[in-house]
């Protein structure tokens, strides 16, 4: 493995392994709550991230397409994720050079409100073969990023960061009896 791959926080936080598979950066992408840049591990609380965020896809080119997925790795809990990947939102046909609302929302965001533990939310972005050829998955829960990736024929991601969230009163601690 190499150094730099060590070092990646993607890498570092189990993304690359638990959600995607390797793979090379090639657009810009940049996610904000209220102003506030999501950066690979920040720490995010659920009041913070209630309403979808403002998402802007580099690239060169209007006429290229992208999808952009929010998936949890973690629900229902990070000790037991047995309903990994949870779907937050799914936008499909983003003209590159412009944002998420320019695109087609087929699954509407549904705010992150953990109830235990700290879980990651992965943003994954993928170039699209064209335009309308990505469609609604039946389901939010157990959805499966490389699945969804081979199904539309979507290649690697393009681009990918993820934030952490816990309960608003979480600390992570025990409970006294």
């Amino acid at each position: 493995m190499s150094r730099d791959r060590e070092r990646d926080p993607l890498v570092v936080s189990r993304v690359i392994g638990d959600v995607l598979d390797p793979f090379t950066r090639s657009v810009a992408l940049s996610i904000s709550y209220n102003s506030r840049e999501v950066a690979n591990g920040r720490a995010f609380k659920p009041s913070a991230v209630a309403n979808q965020p403002r998402v802007v896809v580099g690239g060169n080119d209007l006429r290229t397409f992208y999808t952009l997925a929010m998936v949890d790795p973690d629900a229902p809990s990070p000790s037991d994720p047995n309903l990994r990947e949870y779907l937050h939102w799914l936008v499909t046909d983003i003209p590159g050079t412009t944002g998420a609302h320019l695109g087609h929302e087929v699954v509407c965001y549904e705010s992150p409100r953990p109830s235990v533990g700290i879980h990651r939310f992965v943003f994954v972005l993928f170039q699209q073969m064209g335009r309308q050829t990505v469609y609604e998955p039946g389901w939010r829960q157990n959805f499966v990023t490389r699945d969804f990736a081979e199904l539309y024929n979507l290649g690697s991601p393009v681009a990918a960061v993820f934030f952490n969230c816990q309960r608003e009163s979480g600390c992570g601690g025990r409970r006294s009896s």
